[in-house]
């Protein structure tokens, strides 16, 4: 747990750079109302010894916050972190026995409970220099809001408001403030693989599927779809590929199952970007797949030793 938050450090940082301070308020509310929270319902509801010091609801509060923008008010950040950890967690038994990765349900509950919070984007403005505008579309809702209006991709991807594919890479677009760094969430993942935190499985089958699907479809009419790469480097596809697809209690435990499980999540992932209303999908692809977990493990089970 503590590694992980460890590998989300970069992204963190560089949150703060193009979203400023209230990176930090939201993070450590996110943080303190989980810890909170998960105190008094072991202490008073559940009567157990409370656990928060296993490191897992800090991490459930740091990924809520990431999956957040920067100017959500504070108290729905605490309504966020009651769900993930109330509903999505102890509601379950606690660590080890929930189904789904506790801070998508609060983050997928705050998105259908306060849309219009959850969809207004600050504009990413580097620390000493002033803003453009206060808020600002995503580059996902971008290219969603142009292909509906029969906008040929080739104009969208040269449109003023589209980002470029360095500033994708860095951090400088709207977004949820944790997940817009594909840079900094690829160094925190490879501090993951060498600490063999996770494994490949699941993050290269998921980010494979979305670039094979999205390449096909691009190659079928490339003025309605956008190249692969895009797909890639926006939205929460990084963020969740590495960091919450990869939760060992809501994901498969054997390594055909985890493949599996990558490559469901990237399907559900960009059938929604295409072909949803909404622009984005990586999270409720997760929680999908997450709900199958059980049914990939009775079918992916590994053969016994010797037999």
């Amino acid at each position: 747990m503590w590694s992980v938050v460890i590998a989300l450090i970069p992204a963190f940082l560089v949150s703060i750079y193009y979203f400023g301070i209230n990176v930090v308020i939201i993070t450590a509310i996110s943080i303190l109302c989980c810890l909170l929270f998960e105190y008094l319902i072991q202490r008073f509801l559940l009567k157990v010894k409370p656990t928060i010091s296993d490191g897992s609801a800090a991490i459930t509060g740091l990924l809520l916050a990431f999956n957040v923008p920067s100017n959500l008010p504070l108290w729905m950040v605490a309504i966020g972190a009651l769900v993930a950890i109330g509903i999505g967690k102890m509601a379950f038994g606690g660590l080890g026995k929930n189904p789904f990765n506790p801070a998508l349900a609060g983050r997928v509950f705050l998105l259908i409970s306060f849309p219009v919070a959850m969809t207004s984007w600050p504009s990413p403005t580097p620390i000493g220099q002033v803003a453009d505008a206060l808020t600002g579309p995503t580059p996902l809702g971008i290219l969603k809001e142009g292909v509906a209006a029969a906008i040929p991709v080739s104009e969208i991807m040269v449109s003023p408001n589209m980002p470029d594919y360095v500033e994708m890479l860095m951090g400088q677009m709207g977004g949820s403030f944790g997940e817009v760094s594909a840079i900094a969430l690829l160094i925190g993942a490879i501090f993951l693989f060498i600490r063999k935190i996770i494994t490949w499985h699941i993050p290269v089958s998921f980010i494979l599927t979305v670039f094979v699907f999205a390449g096909i479809f691009h190659l079928i009419n490339p003025e309605v779809y956008v190249n692969p790469f895009f797909h890639l480097v926006t939205g929460g596809l990084l963020l969740g590929a590495f960091f919450m697809a990869t939760d060992m209690v809501t994901s498969p435990t054997s390594r055909m199952g985890m493949i599996v499980f990558g490559v469901g999540c990237g399907l559900l992932t960009i059938i929604i970007r295409m072909f949803g209303s909404y622009p984005e999908g990586a999270s409720f692809a997760i929680l999908l797949m997450n709900a199958v977990t059980p049914l990939i493990n009775k079918g992916c089970k590994p053969k016994a030793f010797a037999k």
